[in-house]
């Protein structure tokens, strides 16, 4: 017999705030309904398994914890009737299916999820692309079954031709799709068997993208330059270290601090996954950090994060965008100026030192440079630069007498 209670789950979201859930139990094993209310701890009255009378929306979350325990336990009932056996999972998916759960409403979980892990960026990308694709559904629910191979063709064909987006755009609208659907059936929200994607289904292909990188010669034109501002300088300076310490990210040398560099070698924790970081501090270096040093008002580097919360991670993520967009827009004034055929950006810096380092150092050590996790994706990156080989079979071939 299994049984059903609401419960407040130990994992709290950005604000500190607990989820309130309905457990199911059946033989020692649980799953959990969330009902989408979250409360500080002290609120919770673990006992009746209700919010505080001091909750100011005390009443309503009540009373919305009664009707969803009613449901579920008259859902669990014809469940259980069935002579054969379910267990927690199947129990659960059955309560689920029976509120008719929708691709939109597992969209509305992903994207709040997305908030609660402070991921606000990818929350508004994925946002806007699943706004589009409700908009050409025309619906406001949307049925896993709904999804079918012939209504991913006609939405791939909308965004190309009406919307006019680029083939790369338009894949990662269909990306955004699969992983909303992936996610529900992984919370068994949907059935494997109404699967549009893959086999027999619709295929995402991905093209090749073009990695372009500087040359040494125009790094070094950028090294040399002296027909730039004082805020075209700034934004070179960050370029440069970017490059030389092998393409680490603006988003993460925007947030270095004097206490990084130790002992001659800068450690920190990369943004994208956390990784501990340790690299020499090349003697190029020095002397662009020795300016800031003599110009500096605390622990941070550089300026433009020094008013900003580094734990809120929306306000944090706005201002390195527009930090970066700063940046790249006099980056773009400097390469006009020295006559560098090549969007000059931020990003281009770590494609700069893979386009410069080539074939000359071992793929493993440059995994370790790039921070990748795995020696195949350095490979991958990598293989955008290394011609040399390439370009001698060439040359074996063509140049015949």
């Amino acid at each position: 017999m299994a049984s059903i209670q609401t419960v407040l789950r130990n994992k709290p979201n950005a604000r500190s705030l607990y989820p309130i859930a309905i457990r199911i139990t059946k033989d020692r094993k649980t799953s959990y309904i969330f009902t989408g209310q979250y409360i500080d701890k002290m609120e919770w009255n673990e006992q009746k398994g209700l919010v505080k009378k001091s909750h100011p929306n005390a009443l309503s979350i009540n009373q919305l914890i009664f009707s969803k325990l009613s449901q579920a336990n008259k859902r669990l009932l014809n469940a259980e009737s069935d002579r054969e056996y379910q267990s927690v999972a199947t129990i659960k998916t059955s309560i689920v299916k029976k509120e008719r759960f929708d691709f939109f409403s597992a969209v509305k979980i992903q994207l709040r999820r997305l908030e609660e892990r402070g991921q606000f960026h990818q929350r508004d990308v994925v946002k806007q692309r699943m706004a589009k694709f409700k908009a050409f559904a025309k619906a406001d629910k949307l049925h896993f079954n709904e999804i079918t191979l012939d209504l991913l063709k006609r939405f791939e064909a909308y965004l190309k031709n009406d919307r006019g987006l680029a083939y790369r755009t338009t894949v990662n609208y269909m990306i955004a799709i699969r992983t909303i659907y992936n996610i529900a059936i992984g919370e068994k929200w949907a059935e494997r068997n109404h699967y549009p994607f893959g086999r027999g289904g619709y295929t995402i292909k991905f093209l090749e993208s073009q990695k372009i990188g500087l040359t040494v010669e125009e790094v070094k034109l950028l090294e040399k330059t002296e027909i730039v501002t004082p805020a075209q300088q700034h934004a070179l300076n960050i370029w440069l270290i970017s490059f030389y310490f092998a393409g680490i990210r603006i988003g993460d040398v925007m947030q270095l601090k004097w206490s990084d560099f130790i002992d001659n070698r800068l450690r920190y924790r990369m943004g994208k996954n956390q990784k501990l970081v340790s690299l020499k501090i090349p003697e190029k270096v020095k002397p662009i950090l020795a300016h800031y040093k003599d110009i500096a008002v605390d622990d941070f580097v550089f300026e433009e994060l020094r008013m900003v919360d580094p734990k809120d991670a929306k306000t944090l993520r706005t201002r390195i965008k527009t930090v970066t967009r700063t940046c790249n827009r006099h980056l773009k004034n400097i390469a006009d100026d020295l006559r560098i055929n090549k969007n000059l950006s931020m990003h281009i810096a770590r494609h700069s030192f893979g386009n410069i380092s080539g074939s000359k150092i071992p793929i493993q050590m440059l995994q370790k440079l790039y921070r990748h996790s795995s020696v195949t994706t350095t490979i991958m990156y990598q293989s955008n630069f290394m011609q040399d080989d390439v370009d001698d079979a060439l040359d074996r071939v063509v140049n015949f007498q």
